[in-house]
């Protein structure tokens, strides 16, 4: 189900009726598994098939993170961690780069002048599977360092992960955010309630309005390349530019919409995007692009591979 949908449109104001009328008033449980039937039903309009894998992700993670807090035995913590970076990263990479691999294998003997039979998975990527990989990652590895408790409430766990506002395009949300405003009733509020409103309003003028305007400029240019009537000059380089600003325009769309969502049900997701274009410097781009993103991967292996801590070229192998 995508943010700019007709299917959308009625989904969420019968969660937001349903949530702060019958759901949000005496049981953080009965909440939550509202919320959470809610972000499978989200999920599965597009493939049901595929809520399995998001199951499978959050069950080993929450399996996994009370095994780690429970042991101290080293060697079997990172045992449990080593299972849950398995699980998580193996169907990642099965559906991502499956065929990708396949396809450069078959191209690498048909270079050298073997003849290799070229065959393709039909695989469909899951939307969102990323996001939520990472997430519930990012759980496992926050228990492991003890920078958290697990949690003992499954539905809570089975929510954070699965929180239909951001599951497909963001923010990334770590436990220790989101989590701790799954276990208490929510006040409604109307400066939020308002302002998520505006965030919703503002994200789909953005998606409907400036991205997708450009988009057909841009497909125009970029799908008469090359042919015979090739398009070249100004043209060409406005397509460039334009691209930038409709595939900013269009992540950061999500990405508001998805905050907007979440305070219209009481809860604050990180901010994603704040002005990237603005930046007077690379380093403070990657401060102001996809910031949940940039945030992961430098909390999660950037730091731990040494970060910059160790020379220039060290640095660099880190950074790559």
């Amino acid at each position: 189900m995508l943010f700019n949908s007709i299917e959308f449109a009625v989904f969420l104001p019968i969660v937001f009726l349903l949530y702060w009328t019958v759901f949000n008033k005496k049981s953080v449980v009965l909440r939550n598994v509202f919320l959470l039937l809610c972000s499978y039903t989200f999920y599965g309009f597009w493939d049901w098939r595929f809520l399995g894998l998001i199951f499978i992700s959050s069950l080993t993670d929450f399996i996994v993170g009370r095994k780690i807090y429970e042991c101290d035995d080293q060697r079997k913590r990172k045992l449990m961690l080593a299972i849950s970076l398995t699980v998580n990263l193996g169907i990642l990479c099965f559906f991502k780069y499956a065929n990708f691999f396949i396809d450069s294998f078959t191209s690498v003997f048909t270079l050298f002048g073997a003849h290799c039979e070229g065959w393709h998975l039909n695989i469909i990527l899951p939307v969102g599977i990323s996001f939520y990989t990472f997430q519930t990652i990012s759980y496992s590895i926050d228990v492991y360092r003890k920078k958290i408790e697990p949690t003992n409430d499954s539905i809570a766990f089975f929510t954070f992960i699965s929180f239909f506002p951001q599951l497909v395009a963001g923010p990334i949300e770590r436990a220790s955010h989101l989590l701790p405003q799954l276990s208490t009733l929510k006040k409604f509020d109307y400066d939020s309630m308002r302002k998520g409103v505006v965030d919703i309003f503002i994200g789909l003028f953005k998606k409907m309005v400036i991205a997708d305007r450009l988009s057909i400029y841009v497909d125009s240019v970029y799908g008469g390349l090359p042919t015979e009537t090739s398009i070249t000059g100004m043209p060409v380089l406005l397509a460039v530019i334009f691209f930038s600003f409709q595939l900013y325009m269009d992540f950061s769309a999500y990405s508001q919409i998805a905050i907007g969502t979440a305070r219209l049900l009481g809860f604050e997701l990180m901010t994603n995007f704040r002005r990237p274009y603005l930046s007077k410097t690379c380093s403070d781009f990657w401060e102001r692009w996809h910031i949940s993103l940039s945030r992961w991967m430098c909390d999660y292996i950037f730091i731990p591979l040494g970060g910059s801590r160790g020379g220039k070229m060290k640095t660099i192998r880190n950074l790559l």
